[in-house]
């Protein structure tokens, strides 16, 4: 039978609304900002490739984002039934196997959609997809790692993506201080990811899966999660100086002292905070970012 909506009638296809809702688009932003700060840092001419641009900001949030978020969605069901109940999926609006159908269907727009951008935008798609299901589906599942599931995430999220985006404007491989760059700010991003689950913890321990909060406790995760973003922006700092951009270099160092100062009330109370943070010092991080690009565009434009 299929299931029963809040309105009381029987429903045996998704509505438009919960599918947009199952794709997560507030989740968007960190791979469209990494894709963005991979524009950016190639040197290129926007103006002369912009529909390039925007077809991989398509690439990165619409549609890679959004089936990781789908097929997330699916293989969590359980767990969202615990901790998040009004999902689409364990909720019911989309039902029967209609979650998994739709994350196939994605993947497959995606790739034919990365395809279209060229070899190396299609290898890194290849790439990202692959972790986003290798992360939630087992048997890898890697999310049930506290270590291996972040690192996933953080990866796809940030690295590969600045790396299309990178690679999207150049037509090519982009230069190695640009995937130096980009690994490491793709490193920290595993702290950020660590603090995320922090709103699971009681799902994780019911369901079996080893967040590092499970695992190493609230607080010794937190303080983890805040070494791990803070230590790669110390060595972006350095190579900023010696590649000759010191202003940049210390627009990212106020962006650094301000975090530290930021953590050092986040592990007060990790659980509480950790929302806040996340509007905060991870906001602060990926500004770091985008600075680091527009140095590595003017390290490009020097270049050519």
């Amino acid at each position: 039978m299929a299931p029963t909506t809040a309105a009381g009638t029987l429903r045996s296809f998704p509505a438009p609304s919960a599918v947009l809702e199952l794709f997560k688009p507030i989740t968007w932003f960190p791979p469209m900002w990494a894709f963005g700060c991979g524009v950016i840092s190639s040197g290129a001419d926007l103006g002369a490739r912009w529909p390039m641009a925007v077809a991989g900001i398509i690439l990165a949030g619409p549609l890679i984002c959004a089936t990781s978020q789908a097929v997330n969605d699916w293989y969590d069901r359980d767990v969202d039934a615990i901790n998040e109940p009004n999902r689409p999926i364990p909720s019911g609006r989309i039902p029967g196997r209609w979650g998994l159908f739709i994350a196939i269907g994605w993947t497959i727009v995606s790739m034919l959609w990365a395809y279209a951008l060229g070899p190396w935008v299609f290898g890194a798609a290849v790439v990202g997809m692959g972790l986003a299901w290798i992360y939630s589906a087992p048997p890898l599942r890697l999310k049930q790692s506290g270590w291996l599931g972040p690192a996933a995430c953080a990866l796809s999220y940030e690295g590969i993506t600045w790396f299309t985006g990178a690679a999207v404007m150049l037509g090519s491989l982009p230069n190695p201080q640009i995937l130096i760059i980009a690994a490491l700010y793709s490193f920290g991003a595993h702290g950020i990811m660590v603090l995320n689950d922090f709103k699971a913890i009681e799902g994780d321990r019911q369901t079996g899966v080893r967040s590092l909060p499970v695992q190493l406790g609230v607080d010794n995760a937190a303080k983890v999660a805040c070494a791990v973003m803070l230590a790669p922006q110390a060595v972006v700092i350095a190579l900023l100086l010696a590649w000759g951009q010191p202003l940049h270099a210390i627009a990212v160092t106020v962006s650094f002292g301000i975090q530290i100062y930021l953590m050092a009330r986040l592990i007060t109370d990790p659980r509480k905070l950790a929302p806040w943070f996340n509007g905060t010092g991870v906001l602060l991080y990926v500004l770091g970012m985008l600075v680091s690009a527009f140095a590595l565009g003017g390290l490009a434009g020097v270049g050519a």
